[in-house]
């Protein structure tokens, strides 16, 4: 397993799998003290870390993630910030993204540490010093539903971020698998996908009660 050396000491570098639940993090954030997943307990969550504050490509972001936060927050979804800076500079780098670029940044950023970071898998050696990019999608159990990581030097596409959040939670409230793409598949266009039949019988009637291109490929107009 990895190592990230700081000082003397190092720690283990890990990371959350899909379906753990999300570790327990103490952390201080720009909107005070927090425990992560305690007080977001019944809520999405999307936990997004970036490299540094004062960077053009995380001040885009920030921008970015600002400007979709009523859509995220109709989801019931939370949006928290983290990088390794102290709080001071994060609320600095807020106050200047509101001065210079007018978007006023309302969810909290986490000033974190070398084991907390490492403790998400943030801290890639290879790629530097800095955090990298993660996203952790946590649902209202604290479960970890998606991960994704991305280098310092490739900004995110925040709408295919919050396209996950509603497609995870169209997911497990209809039992259904969404297509390529969704919802904009070149096949289904916004249709879901229906779990294949896991037995004979099941199988036979599949081409009755759906529409498909075989028994283990069938599809449904979403229920409304």
């Amino acid at each position: 397993m990895s190592q990230h050396f700081d000082d003397e000491a190092y720690y283990e570098i890990s990371m959350p799998l899909l379906g753990d639940d999300f570790p327990e993090l103490k952390v201080q954030t720009t909107h005070g003290p927090m425990n992560i997943p305690g007080d977001l307990k019944g809520s999405w969550f999307v936990l997004f870390s970036h490299p540094a504050d004062y960077t053009p490509v995380c001040t885009t972001e920030f921008v970015a993630f600002q400007q979709r936060a009523e859509e995220f927050e109709k989801l019931g979804c939370k949006l928290i910030g983290m990088s390794v800076d102290q709080v001071f500079s994060h609320i600095k780098w807020v106050e200047w993204i509101k001065d210079n670029l007018d978007v006023e940044i309302t969810f909290p950023i986490v000033a974190a540490n070398d084991r907390i970071a490492n403790q998400l898998g943030m801290l890639h050696p290879g790629k530097g010093t800095n955090t990298v990019r993660a996203v952790f999608v946590g649902d209202p159990n604290g479960k970890v539903r998606l991960v994704l990581y991305y280098p310092q030097e490739i900004g995110r596409n925040i709408d295919e971020i919050l396209r996950a959040v509603k497609a995870l939670q169209i997911s497990d409230k209809n039992k259904v698998a969404m297509p390529a793409d969704w919802p904009n598949n070149a096949l289904l266009n916004d249709r879901v996908i229906v779990p294949p039949a896991n037995n004979i019988a099941d199988a036979r009637k599949r081409k009755e009660q759906y529409d498909c291109y075989d028994w283990w490929f069938c599809h449904k107009p979403l229920d409304k």
